[in-house]
């Protein structure tokens, strides 16, 4: 990896399915809490972290835009769907 570009590098990111990237983040996670990386590979792993944390937080955006809450009538039968609100 060494010598590319950092956008060449982080480049796969982008297809990667929330839980792969998931997966990925908290390996990179557990490896600096260990501290058993050296200064150079950890700023390095730092920064790929956070361009999947990024990406997984783009993910969810999508996911919860999707998302719609069913909105029933007053006999209880469903009459029409809106988007999801998370604060309501």
């Amino acid at each position: 990896m060494q010598g590319q570009k950092p956008a060449t590098k982080l480049a796969d990111i982008n297809d990667m399915t929330f839980e792969r990237a998931l997966k990925e983040l908290e390996a990179i996670v557990g490896r600096l809490e260990r501290g058993d990386v050296e200064l150079e590979e950890s700023i390095a792993i730092y920064e790929r972290g956070d361009a999947l944390k990024a990406h997984c937080d783009r993910l969810l955006k999508q996911a919860e835009a999707k998302v719609e809450r069913l909105t029933f009538g007053p006999d209880g039968a469903p009459k029409a769907t809106e988007p999801f609100d998370p604060e309501g």
